[in-house]
């Protein structure tokens, strides 16, 4: 381009500039056209054929593009001779077939707009995935369907263990070092130390920071950013059409029907966890999910009046006799109890995916279970429209805006008995850090939070002690959300909008102890196609309540560094109990039988799988 500009300097001829500034257009232009048509090499024969097509309908929209070009020449090569063309209209003209032939660039690679609908439209740091580059190589790349390059699951693997990896090994020498720095502090002496140890805490923070964001910035160029957005939603719509499809029988009383009462005995978030079982349960079984939700301790006229029917045609179980679980082959409606009770256990229960979709949520996601559970959060959690107005209403008058992190602080009932107490500097902490990794590269963002409790103190307290933070809650809602006022129709409505807007944050600092975390998590992967790492969690990792064992794969063998430490061979499965944050996690070796610590990074994740119905032709 450096020369093109050169060749419209006063002193060069205008015929040659026009000859010049013809050919070299023409030269690019068909060049394109050439590589767009011979780049089919090296893909499948069986789809070879309809790749060409698509390409060679985009060869002729390309034809018709130069000929416009050719047009647009023309007149160039008048206006040149009749000398009224100036230096700054053909820098003008310049610029414009520049931009022109990334845009023809990315409608080849099969970019499209960006979504905009509220309720499925993906987070705004996403919407930058147009940054297609060259492809990689052939080992660790594939072409699909749509004729964007695709990773392989080696690839996609690899780079979201290093991420996670990252988080451990500063978990374990900020812990490490943490450790000698309160010894040193105890003893009061040496400060020198102390305030050496202080300065690598502050350095290596900033090291993990910036690599964290090169890894976002890899995900974001790697080139596979447009298959993962179309491999997300055609995951998701086939699951959706196949949850549309058990819950809308052709015949409904005669349909095999599993009923779920909704009013277990405990709060909002577990009473959720509740339902996407029995709907699990239905989906592994070709069962029709009737739920049974009239006086409801949280809104009594039942779910339908809040969120839309589980069904539009079958309501009820009909006449036929009912059996609780686990019946008979040929029973036709089956009374499911809570999961704690179920007995005997399928294979199917969570943590388990359906196997003939696991292939493809290995590759794609981080936590294929956690996608599991969002998807029938998804088809459940569809809202009336006096629920979406709410919703809508809610999220306008907090002033909710990105970039936003959701903080969600437990306290009131689980304290002292499932939880422990941690304080709002506990998650600011991890709030901080994840502004401090936006602006790594010197970027400024407007430092803003959402923040969800059942303590109204909890809002006043960080508004109070974090000025310089843009704080968005309602006391009013934290309020409502107290033991002695929950079950009434204002407190859920809270408690839907917490969730929601917990899930549409672009980062989660919560507790896993707390099934409101949890359930905002789980919404929060059918936003992305991969939210996995978007979380970090005060206490423990995730899990669903009533799940069977949470099994990792041990990669790397580990010798015992204390008698609290497990022996580890390469191959060992660990059941995992949780994580202590500080690069270590404790569960027990399936082998020994011996229970214990271990380093995390010395595991990866077994993913459970579970044969389940095809359901075929949906």
């Amino acid at each position: 381009m450096l020369l093109v500009r050169q060749l419209f300097g006063a002193s060069a001829n205008s015929w040659a500039r026009a000859l010049i500034f013809f050919v070299l257009a023409w030269v690019a232009l068909v060049y394109v056209f050439v590589v767009k048509l011979t780049n089919t090499q090296g893909q499948q024969a069986a789809g070879e054929s309809e790749l060409n097509a698509r390409r060679i309908n985009q060869a002729l929209q390309m034809l018709e593009h130069t000929r416009q070009r050719n047009e647009e020449l023309k007149q160039l090569i008048d206006e040149l001779m009749s000398d009224q063309l100036d230096k700054q209209s053909a820098l003008k003209l310049v610029q414009r077939l520049e931009n022109d032939a990334q845009n023809t660039k990315n409608s080849a690679d099969g970019i499209g707009p960006e979504p905009e609908s509220l309720f499925e439209s993906a987070p705004a740091d996403l919407r930058s995935w147009n940054n297609v580059v060259e492809a990689a190589p052939n080992d660790i790349v594939d072409v699909g369907e749509h004729g964007e390059i695709e990773p392989s699951l080696e690839y996609e693997f690899t780079r979201r263990r290093i991420q996670t990896n990252i988080g451990e090994i500063w978990n374990f020498f900020s812990s490490e070092l943490g450790k000698v720095r309160k010894a040193v502090a105890a003893g009061h002496a040496n400060t020198d130390l102390e305030e050496t140890i202080n300065q690598v805490l502050l350095q290596g923070a900033e090291h993990k920071r910036s690599l964290l964001s090169d890894m976002e910035h890899l995900r974001r160029s790697d080139g596979y950013e447009a298959w993962r957005h179309r491999e997300a939603k055609e995951l998701s719509d086939l699951v959706q059409r196949r949850l549309h499809h058990l819950q809308n029988p052709r015949d409904c009383q005669n349909a095999r029907k599993l009923v779920c009462k909704l009013n277990k005995g405990c709060g909002y978030g577990c009473q959720l966890h509740h339902v996407v079982y029995c709907f699990i349960v239905a989906y592994a079984t070709e069962r029709t999910l009737i739920l049974k939700s009239r006086g409801w301790r949280y809104h009594k006229g039942g779910w339908e009046e809040v969120f839309q029917p589980v069904s539009n045609s079958c309501h009820d179980a009909g006449t036929a006799n009912t059996y609780n679980w686990p019946g008979k082959p040929n029973t036709q409606v089956l009374v499911l109890p809570i999961i704690d009770s179920l007995m005997p256990r399928p294979p199917y229960l969570p943590l388990a995916v359906p196997e003939d979709l696991a292939p493809r949520l290995k590759r794609l996601h981080g936590d294929p279970i956690v996608w599991w559970v969002g998807q029938f959060l998804k088809y459940l959690l569809r809202p009336q429209t006096t629920t979406r107005d709410f919703l809508t209403a809610g999220m306008r008058n907090l002033g909710w805006e990105r970039p936003i992190v959701g903080v969600h602080v437990r306290r009131t009932d689980k304290v002292g008995t499932e939880a422990a107490c941690h304080s709002v500097e506990e998650y600011m902490t991890h709030v901080e850090d994840y502004y401090r990794t936006l602006e790594v590269n010197g970027t400024s963002v407007v430092r803003r939070i959402f923040l969800a409790s059942d303590d109204a103190l909890v809002i006043e307290e960080a508004r109070r002690k974090y000025p310089e933070y843009q704080i968005i809650g309602d006391p009013e809602v934290a309020r409502m959300a107290s033991v002695s006022t929950r079950y009434t129709d204002t407190a859920l409505n809270g408690i839907i909008l917490d969730i929601h807007l917990l899930s549409m944050s672009d980062h989660l600092v919560c507790t896993f102890s707390s099934q409101v975390c949890r359930v905002a998590y789980e919404i929060m992967q059918t936003m992305y196609p991969d939210a996995a790492h978007r979380f970090k969690s005060l206490d423990d990792i995730y899990y669903y309540g009533g799940q069977n064992a949470h099994n990792r794969r041990v990669v790397i063998a580990h010798k015992p560094r204390s008698h609290e430490d497990l022996q580890l061979r390469v191959g060992d499965l660990v059941s995992v109990a949780g994580n202590h944050w500080d690069g270590n996690s404790k569960g027990k070796n399936t082998r020994t039988n011996q229970g214990g610590l271990f380093p995390s990074f010395k595991v990866e994740e077994k993913v459970d799988t579970a044969k389940l119905p095809l359901y075929p032709g949906v």
